[in-house]
């Protein structure tokens, strides 16, 4: 949190230094897929589960605000997004090993994105990237529903976007978009001697989003 209200305090003193100021509004869609390569097994006491995460992709949608700052074709772009995505994993127990029950689990993220994008301009194409930090805002169900096992989350992470726009009439505005992490996702489970599963849970996706120019 510390790092994002530095990175807003830059921004807001350089504003004069630019010459052109666009404000927008903005929305979009994005495709998830998991990246979680091994199939987990967590135990506590005589229980086991094992968790594999489903990888088909996954939609989701994004919202919000941003601002434009553009000197001599070079911009900065800070946005401040709502974000809503959905993981689903196959949670098999496996305690009875003769017969093992299996369902799957689905989570949702709610949160609030804030990319910093820098980029530059070639006609009405631009190219841009840079860093952008995830806040979870809610509580996602957890993964394994047992009084032996409770889920942990990553309130904050610091990950990435990529990638190029359009600019149409200098009111509308489209982007596509890659994003990534730079850690392992938000979630770990936890049982009750204290042990921590990570699920290497890194979902890689690709946003596009149209936007309105003021």
């Amino acid at each position: 949190m510390k790092k994002l209200i530095a990175i807003a305090f830059v921004i807001l003193v350089s504003i004069p230094a630019f010459s052109q100021i666009n404000f927008g509004l903005k929305a979009g869609v994005s495709t998830t897929s998991l990246s979680m390569p091994t199939i987990k097994t967590v135990t506590s006491g005589t229980t086991s589960f094992t968790v594999d995460a489903l990888t088909s992709a996954k939609y989701g949608f994004h919202g919000g605000v941003f601002v434009r700052l553009t000197l001599f074709g070079v911009y900065i772009q800070p946005e401040l997004l709502f974000s809503t995505r959905t993981n689903s994993y196959t949670v098999t127990d496996v305690t009875n090993q003769s017969s093992p029950v299996s369902y799957v689990a689905k989570q949702t993220f709610n949160k609030l994105d804030i990319p910093v994008m820098l980029g530059f301009k070639l006609g009405p194409l631009r190219l841009n990237a840079g860093p952008s930090g995830s806040l979870l805002i809610n509580s996602p169900k957890d993964i394994i529903t047992n009084p032996d096992y409770k889920n942990n989350y990553n309130k904050m992470t610091i990950g990435y976007q990529a990638g190029l726009g359009f600019d149409l009439l200098n009111f509308l505005t489209f982007d596509l978009r890659y994003e990534g992490s730079f850690k392992k996702y938000q979630n770990q489970i936890q049982n009750l001697t204290g042990t921590k599963y990570n699920l290497d849970d890194r979902p890689n996706a690709f946003l596009f989003s149209v936007g309105i120019m003021f």
